[in-house]
């Protein structure tokens, strides 16, 4: 194959993997039944009309297997924060004493395991969806190179071929993911 197909194969690749991995870090934030600090990372403060991350305004720690602490960084932007984890949809309730928040993890009932398995495959479809459209992409730039005369038919079917596999491949990477994910939620 030529050279411009094995760096496009190469470039795919990557951002194919890039994709699962965001994935995996979606998957994180997604509460099973302890505490980490990962639950978090989706929850987004208004601060002063900008739109925050809470990690960036506070230290998220998880003292206990069933609580997280999150102490503000801005002792003044406390409500601000109660009421975006109240909004989220982690099903959590805060209790400030003024200084710190804590966020008791409750034990997952049967109904909610189901609500979060569904949240987890959402995230797992938008994955997918990212590799299906770097795999249209890069079918694309091929067919540009055969049509331009850089590369004949057999070569860009090759290509295909081998991009095809590719695709393949991290799809079912991220299938792994989401049925460890899955069988983590449904442990009782």
């Amino acid at each position: 194959m030529s050279e411009i197909i094995d760096e496009l194969l190469a470039d795919a690749r990557e951002r194919m993997s890039k994709s699962v991995e965001s994935t995996s870090h979606e998957f994180a934030s997604v509460r099973t039944g302890r505490a980490s600090p990962a639950l978090l990372d989706r929850v987004i403060v208004d601060y002063y009309g900008a739109a925050t991350p809470l990690r960036q305004m506070s230290t998220i720690s998880a003292p206990e297997s069933t609580l997280l602490t999150v102490q503000p960084y801005d002792q003044s932007s406390i409500k601000t924060i109660e009421k975006a984890i109240m909004e989220s949809d982690l099903g959590l309730t805060p209790s400030n004493d003024g200084r710190l928040i804590r966020l008791q993890i409750p034990p997952l009932n049967e109904e909610r395991r189901k609500e979060l398995v569904k949240v987890v495959r959402h995230i797992a479809e938008e994955g997918r969806v990212a590799i299906r459209n770097v795999r249209r992409d890069v079918m694309h730039d091929l067919r540009e190179l055969r049509d331009a005369g850089d590369v004949g038919a057999d070569d860009e079917h090759r290509g295909e071929t081998e991009l095809q596999k590719v695709t393949d491949e991290k799809v079912a990477e991220l299938d792994g993911l989401l049925r460890n994910k899955e069988a983590e939620i449904m442990e009782v």
